[in-house]
């Protein structure tokens, strides 16, 4: 599967710590090679808007959606607790 960003996803990765982006990357290989990967905990999280989310870490998310064969970051933010 190919990624892709979504403007309000690299808008929203300028702003994170250097741990965090670190993370996400790693999270977004795994990603790339299988939906289910367990550190990703990813799940549908609007069947409206088609949008998942997905874990960076305990206190990070990211959400995006499947086109076809390509995931679109949307935007990445602190987990509201």
């Amino acid at each position: 599967m190919k990624i892709r960003f979504a403007d309000s996803a690299i808008r929203s990765a300028k702003g994170i710590p250097p741990d965090v982006q670190s993370a996400f990357e790693k999270q977004l290989r795994f990603l790339a090679a299988n939906l289910s990967h367990p550190s990703l905990h990813a799940k549908k999280y609007s069947e409206a808007e088609n949008k998942w989310q997905a874990r960076v870490n305990r206190d990070w998310r990211f959400y995006f959606r499947i086109e076809g064969d390509t995931y679109e970051i949307l935007n990445i933010i602190p987990h509201p607790k």
